[in-house]
């Protein structure tokens, strides 16, 4: 299989993904490890293919690299089997995090900031990042000040659940803030 590049136009030979296993292992000699792990030794791949038909296993290079390389005889199947299951197992155990956002005036009345605040804590507590944002409008702009004070007010109410990563940034006509959910200790009950 061939791979042309740019203007020159030559062929490249693009290598399988995964490991090579029985007649595919072309060295003429291979160190060998049996399927407990203990070392058979040095032999030339036609002798280690012979070995693992004998066990009814795969011979497979699990170290390309080396010098002779690696191999391991081998149930290949089980093993991908296994590894898939493995992968499959660890996507679902992993947590994308996401960031939320929550947005506000420098306006917000009481009731409608406790509103923001317990959306966020509820972001929080999922694991979430929050970006909280105060957006100026016309001659609030004049009045930067108002909003840093909301958001701080904001991080010191979120204070048990979540650490402030950055002070208050201006960027045009918002201010905003990035809130950590803190991290609990494993070892403390």
């Amino acid at each position: 299989m061939c791979v042309s590049v740019t203007e020159n136009r030559r062929c490249f030979r693009i290598s399988k993904q995964g490991h090579q296993i029985n007649e595919d292992i072309r060295d003429k000699e291979v160190r060998l490890v049996s399927e407990t792990g203990e070392q058979l030794g040095l032999m030339s791949a036609r002798e280690a293919l012979e070995r693992a038909i004998e066990r009814n296993l795969d011979l497979v290079k699990i170290s390309p690299t080396a010098k002779p390389p690696v191999c391991k005889l081998m149930d290949y199947g089980k093993y991908k089997f296994e590894q898939t299951k493995r992968e499959k197992e660890a996507r679902k155990n992993q947590h994308v995090v996401e960031i939320k956002e929550v947005r506000m005036s420098p306006g917000i009345d009481v009731n409608d900031f406790n509103v923001k605040l317990r959306n966020a804590q509820k972001f929080l507590s999922e694991g979430n990042r929050v970006k909280v944002t105060v957006r100026f409008r016309g001659r609030e702009m004049a009045h930067t000040d108002i909003g840093r004070g909301l958001l701080l007010k904001f991080a010191e109410q979120c204070s048990g659940v979540a650490a402030l990563d950055k002070d208050p940034k201006l960027d045009g006509r918002h201010m905003s803030i990035f809130l950590s959910p803190k991290v609990a200790k494993e070892g403390k009950k």
